[in-house]
């Protein structure tokens, strides 16, 4: 995937993308994050969320979130259900292993929206 994730932290982090900018949010088991999540959600923001759960995957589902971002663990979790509930969010598997062509293969057979890499990510020099 070669579009660019923006990590934010705070409202103002947001108001510092350019518009149209895929917006990245850590977990939402901080209230902080959900709460960056919701005004995504409110403004029609495009927005992407680690996930670390079935449960979180579902409330990210929720809250209109574009991708979930999880392990590969998880994704062959998520999966199935991703694709009996209708999910309306894509699921990417976070890797930093550019040439393992058995997990590639694995996660494209279960049906994974696709991949990320650390290089995928825009992180502002103040984190």
């Amino acid at each position: 995937m070669s579009e660019k994730f923006y990590v934010v932290m705070s409202k103002e982090d947001i108001l510092q993308t350019a518009p149209n900018s895929m917006i990245t949010i850590g977990s939402i088991h901080q209230s902080s994050m959900r709460e960056l999540a919701w005004y995504c959600q409110e403004n029609g923001l495009r927005y992407s969320l680690e996930v670390k759960s079935m449960y979180e995957a579902i409330f990210a589902n929720l809250m209109g979130c574009t991708f979930a971002i999880c392990d590969s663990r998880l994704a062959q979790e998520l999966m199935p259900i991703a694709q009996n509930y209708l999910f309306d969010m894509q699921v990417l598997v976070y890797t930093e292993e550019h040439n393992d062509t058995k997990m590639v293969e694995s996660l494209a057979k279960i049906g994974v929206d696709g991949l990320i890499y650390r290089e995928a990510f825009v992180v502002p020099s103040n984190l």
